[in-house]
């Protein structure tokens, strides 16, 4: 089965490609290999790759950017995905998308099932909303959140680098969510493709957490893995305290028990994942 992966360069793009079956025969492409806001571009790539399935991994992931720039957004988040839509429409292929916990509003008092009504406040959780609409009953909708991968550009290793410059931080408190390692989340891709899954899905690590506890969570299971050379002080603030240009939802963990069920597999503890992806983090120096 030939596989095209998009976003080849990004961290889910990466563990895409480093987890790939011996039945998936996988090409990947980024930015540099195809412009993803030329629509005549990326239809003659495609034609060109001719693949059975799009894993699309690409995204305009800039969430405060993309309130200046939602048009440039939407070109990456939505209209690339239609595109990649109807080329597989033509030749009988499948979308796998990923998308984002960002397309809802966050005032739920329970996780986000894969059916609820979606309410995106930001110019980039619209674009992502907009992104799944093109999707058919055929494709696969992946929704994730708080992603990060050892050697990414992600809020862990941030806090790493900023945990060894700085005596003390301030880190937001009432946004809660779960965070999800890209290796596991490539698994879940991987295995949902594998058992032929269509609709939606969720995948987060297990467990509901504040930016905060998560930074304080860093913080431990770096330094024990000689990463920080001291736990500074990580002290919790408001949302109100941290403005930023978009509005996030407070509330955003993902229901995943469904795509748990279809899989047969048990919950991964987010802290888990986290040491895992923390000790691989220490082996790439």
């Amino acid at each position: 089965m030939k596989i095209l992966i998009t976003g080849e360069n990004g961290q889910l793009g990466r563990a895409l490609q480093q987890l790939a079956p011996a039945w998936a025969e996988t090409n990947a492409i980024d930015a540099d290999d195809c412009d993803f806001t030329e629509e005549s571009m990326l239809r003659a790539r495609l034609t060109v790759e001719a693949p059975d399935v799009i894993l699309n991994a690409a995204a305009y992931t800039a969430v405060d950017k993309a309130e200046d720039n939602e048009d440039l957004a939407r070109a990456i988040n939505a209209v690339a995905v239609a595109v990649m839509v109807e080329a597989m429409a033509e030749t009988g292929g499948r979308v796998v998308h990923v998308s984002t916990d960002f397309v809802f509003d966050g005032t739920a008092s329970r996780p986000y099932r894969p059916d609820d009504a979606r309410n995106p406040l930001s110019a980039y959780g619209r674009t992502k909303a907009e992104g799944e609409d093109h999707l058919r009953d055929e494709d696969l909708l992946v929704r994730t959140a708080w992603v990060y991968e050892a050697g990414g550009t992600n809020f862990v290793r941030t806090m790493i680098r900023l945990m060894n410059e700085r005596e003390e931080l301030a880190v937001v408190a009432d946004q809660v969510g779960a965070p999800t390692w890209a290796t596991g989340l490539a698994r879940t891709i991987w295995a949902l493709l594998e058992q032929h899954a269509t609709g939606t899905f969720h995948h987060c690590d297990d467990g509901a957490i504040s930016w905060h506890e998560f930074a304080v969570a860093i913080a431990e299971e770096a330094h024990a893995l000689g990463l920080v050379a001291r736990i500074p002080v990580i002290r919790p603030i408001t949302t109100a305290q941290y403005p930023t240009l978009a509005q996030r939802p407070a509330y955003s963990l993902l229901d995943c028990s469904a795509t748990r069920a279809f899989l047969g597999e048990a919950p991964v503890p987010w802290r888990a994942n986290l040491r895992l992806m923390l000790e691989e983090e220490a082996r790439l120096g």
